[in-house]
């Protein structure tokens, strides 16, 4: 079985004809100000806002929608640089928690730009935080209340119509790599784990948090049904064949059935607007009419 999704579209949150709105406690205003938006899911966020106008660059985790692709890249997210980002002159930077290094944002939150730091979230309610955060962040409070009251009732769907009993949960194990041979997994804690719980399966590694390359012993006892990836080719995305031929995936039940669900990486791990998709195309891969 391999299924690839690309699905998750928000073209109705894009479309919200909503009423522009003015945080009274703002520092300065923002309302037109060119905006850096650093994180994919941030990115998502302000457009969903109505505010892709505003943004002057981008980092290179925004590839959603796809037309930002085409703004000043600024680069990766945790791979920073003070130059790359102070050189598109933004006036706001709207960041996703986890940039870095430490090193680079200290240099960039002593500039003389407005810098906010979005939480992480691995919940339904960090998603409406976050869209909290960067609603008040741009002065419209108002957009946002409206897109999270929307995406609110399509997470508590999603995740209505994605509950199973425990006993028939599905083991999914996230690879994340397979480099060298080598299986770098998701424990938990993370964007990955908190999917797939989401999703209703049960993530076959449980015994550390975070990504970890892990043995073939310990891919054997974790015993998946299912292997999650990202889509994108490389390490990230080993063709069927050649994944289910590495001795650490040969034997599992994963492998009898050659069981692979690849997802694009943002919508599965951003944990954005999009993520009630993500949940209902992770869970329809799954489990398919059984849903």
């Amino acid at each position: 079985m391999r299924i690839t999704f690309h699905r998750g579209l928000l073209a109705a949150a894009l479309a919200l004809p909503l009423t522009l709105g003015l945080h009274p406690a703002a520092r300065a205003d923002q309302s037109g100000a060119d905006v850096l938006a650093i994180g994919g899911s941030v990115t998502e966020i302000v457009v969903a806002l109505g505010q892709q106008h505003r943004l002057k660059a981008r980092d290179t985790t925004s590839t959603y929608p796809p037309d930002v692709t085409g703004l000043p890249d600024v680069g990766y997210m945790r791979a920073l640089s003070p130059e790359g980002v102070l050189s598109v002159g933004p006036a706001l930077i709207l960041s996703e928690e986890g940039a870095g290094p430490p090193e680079a944002l200290e240099v960039i939150r002593a500039a003389d730009v407005d810098f906010v730091e979005v939480p992480d979230a691995l919940t339904a309610e960090g998603i409406l935080n976050k869209i909290r955060v960067i609603g008040d962040a741009l002065e419209v409070p108002d957009r946002a209340a409206d897109l999270s009251a929307q995406v609110e009732a399509a997470l508590a769907d999603a995740l209505t119509d994605a509950a199973r009993p425990q006993g028939e949960k599905k083991r999914v194990l996230f690879v994340l790599s397979t480099q060298g041979g080598k299986i770098n997994a998701s424990g938990t804690g993370t964007a990955a784990d908190a999917l797939i719980r989401m999703a209703g399966g049960v993530n076959a590694v449980s015994d550390y948090a975070g990504y970890k390359q892990i043995t073939d012993e310990a891919v054997g006892l974790a015993a998946p049904d299912v292997i999650l990836m990202m889509d994108r080719g490389g390490d990230h995305g080993a063709a069927d064949d050649e994944l289910f031929a590495l001795p650490a995936i040969s034997l599992t039940p994963a492998a009898q059935t050659r069981s692979v669900v690849r997802m694009d990486g943002l919508l599965m791990l951003g944990f954005g607007p999009r993520t009630a998709s993500a949940i209902r195309d992770l869970n329809a891969a799954l489990y398919g009419q059984e849903s």
